[in-house]
């Protein structure tokens, strides 16, 4: 499996770290249906930005658990590999 970090770079206004963690747990509900394993997630409340550490097959499968578990798909999503 291929790991992803994506990019939320505009949150909806008024949204806060309890919605974020919200839809971050209705990730981890949704995420097993597609191969998917979100691993973490780190929020900036101020700047409204999301960063998700995701587990996929391909980018695609990792897209589309954000979409049907809350609708807020990432902006942006890149390959990764884990460092030290």
């Amino acid at each position: 499996m291929a790991l992803f970090m994506d990019v939320h770079q505009n949150l909806p206004e008024g949204a806060t770290l309890q919605d974020v963690a919200d839809a971050h747990a209705a990730d981890l509900k949704t995420q097993d249906e597609y191969g998917v394993k979100y691993l973490h997630y780190w929020a900036n409340e101020q700047e409204g930005k999301v960063f998700c550490l995701v587990e996929a097959p391909d980018a695609e499968a990792a897209i589309t658990v954000h979409r049907e578990a809350h609708g807020l798909v990432a902006d942006e999503i890149y390959p990764v590999t884990e460092g030290s």
